[in-house]
């Protein structure tokens, strides 16, 4: 700029031109932290809790590394490298596992993941405020009941001697004689993803519901002004006001996809559809530590935290480039 133009910019040829001063960043969050600093006093117990046990015990991976026997000390540990790993990849039972792994986890995340929402979304069309809060609660109940509980009104639902659901497809003459569904390990996955459905479903409902709670209401009244339906206002204002939830949700979801425990698969599988219901974590409970291999089960763990890691990551990164929403 020349002397001219500052001049008429009110700006004397002798003054200088200076940035202005960069903002003191330290200071302004240390002057946030006495402002809200109860509630990171609130917060600090559970920063500790996930310190204590979710970093802390990450120094056990390194029996991944060992070929750990639980009476010598650390140092005596023999080192065995990448053993263990290849060990594991060569082991065609960890691929079959690795299947049962992603084809459950796929089912929980396309119906486990769509059928909540779709549950928020109808329960909250309902108008009777009685009957609503009824069949929430109802609906997320079975949330509260154990997996052992579970497994047991499962088996006996699906029993081919007395069985409510045997009983009832003979009634409409579906089939001739009952059949052994928890023996036929084909219809492991069906079965699994069914009785999630209806333990799990109320209670991930209850999150999209209060997300629609947060949606403007003067947005519904101008959409009856314009003539717009149920049907329309549902599509054009509830799905797109909880689109930050659905995203952030479904992110989380693809994260978990190979660590989904192992507790359900364990209280509904038996000895005929073992191919079809061993997962990752029960293979590594079998394989590692009931039979004292923990150096082994330790690199199943390790694989499964790994891979779940990337997972995070490439699903925070895709959904970030497409709804330019992520989690970090």
């Amino acid at each position: 700029m020349d002397v001219k133009a500052l001049t008429e910019n009110g700006v004397t040829a002798n003054e200088s031109v200076t940035p202005n001063p960069p903002t003191k960043r330290n200071s302004g969050f240390w002057k946030s932290v006495l402002q809200q600093k109860y509630l990171y006093l609130m917060s600090l117990p559970f920063v500790i809790w996930v310190f204590i046990f979710s970093y802390v015990p990450l120094w056990g991976w390194l029996m991944a590394f060992q070929n750990y026997k639980p009476k010598k000390s650390f140092t005596e540990q023999k080192w065995v490298g990448l053993d263990n790993f290849k060990e594991l990849f060569h082991d065609e039972r960890f691929y079959l596992v690795l299947r049962n792994t992603l084809a459950m986890s796929l089912l929980g995340l396309i119906f486990g993941f769509v059928v909540p929402i779709l549950f928020a979304v109808m329960l909250n069309e309902l108008r009777g405020n009685v009957f609503k809060r009824t069949v929430q609660t109802v609906s997320y109940l079975p949330h509260f009941v154990s997996w052992v509980v579970v497994g047991g009104i499962v088996y006996k639902t699906l029993s081919i001697d007395g069985g409510i659901v045997n009983d009832l497809l003979i009634w409409l003459n579906v089939i001739d004689e009952p059949i052994q569904f928890m023996a036929k390990a084909k219809m492991f996955w069906g079965v699994l993803t069914v009785a999630d459905l209806w333990k799990e479903t109320g209670w991930n409902a209850i999150i999209y519901l209060a997300a629609i709670t947060g949606i403007d209401k003067e947005l519904y009244e101008a959409a009856k002004v314009d003539g717009a339906g149920r049907i329309k206002q549902m599509f054009n204002i509830t799905l797109p006001g909880i689109r930050t939830t659905i995203t952030v949700l479904l992110i989380m979801s693809i994260g978990h996809l190979v660590g989904i425990g192992f507790e359900k698969q364990f209280q509904l599988s038996n000895n005929m559809v073992t191919d079809y219901s061993e997962v990752l974590d029960m293979y590594a409970l079998k394989y590692g530590i009931q039979i004292a291999r923990f150096s082994y089960g330790t690199a199943i763990s390790m694989f499964t935290s790994v891979v779940s890691v990337i997972l995070l990551l490439v699903a925070n990164g895709v959904m970030k480039k497409v709804t330019k929403e992520s989690i970090m």
